[in-house]
């Protein structure tokens, strides 16, 4: 299942990226409009390529090296004030993990650009739950610290509850206050769930 998951992944990539990029241009095309270099010609520039994979490396370094001691120190917490490992893994280390992600959605939401705005939130997700955890999975069983993808009922209802309320408020490409309130409760209700939910 892991496996599946990862090319799927891979497929969306393939998608987005290759063979149906322009129904991902509209959002660039408008930041692009709207920046103070759209007046001036710019001519192409190729970037160095072993430049910044280094630069990739050393950052996924680094954000290793950052979320092992957040991890540490979030278990600490979390034992201290009583909080289920369920709990943490769902809400709490999602909620501070994805943070620049929320900033970025939120930023260019408010410059009216809410298909991009959608991707960011959305991309997130997806790289999470086709790449991340499947990657997890197998990692795990090399490592021996297994890990499955068999959830419980439970969690099953919180997904498709949130996948189903984000599609239908994402469906016709505009948001309004109440939607945002909507996906909030929707939110605060999952959260509530999950914090009195039995571990």
């Amino acid at each position: 299942m892991a496996a599946v998951l990862i090319v799927v992944y891979g497929l969306t990539l393939l998608f987005s990226l290759k063979t149906h990029s322009h129904l991902y241009d509209v959002g660039l095309a408008d930041l692009e409009e709207n920046s103070p270099q759209a007046s001036e010609k710019q001519t192409p520039h190729k970037p160095n390529l072993w430049v910044w994979t280094g630069v990739l490396v050393a950052s996924t370094a680094a954000v290793a090296f950052e979320s092992e001691l957040f991890v540490g120190a979030v278990e600490e917490a979390t034992k201290g004030l009583g909080l289920t490992s369920l709990f943490t893994g769902v809400i709490l280390l999602p909620l501070v993990g994805g943070a620049a992600e929320y900033v970025t959605a939120v930023r260019v939401a408010i410059k009216d650009n809410m298909d991009l705005s959608v991707s960011v939130a959305m991309g997130s997700s997806l790289l999470v739950a086709l790449l991340v955890a499947p990657i997890l999975v197998l990692v795990g069983r090399v490592i021996g610290q297994p890990m499955d993808l068999d959830f419980n009922p439970f969690e099953v209802v919180a997904v498709a509850v949130a996948v189903t309320v984000a599609n239908l408020i994402s469906l016709d490409g505009r948001s309004n206050w109440l939607e945002g309130i909507l996906l909030l409760a929707t939110y605060t209700v999952l959260g509530l769930a999950f914090y009195f939910h039995p571990a």
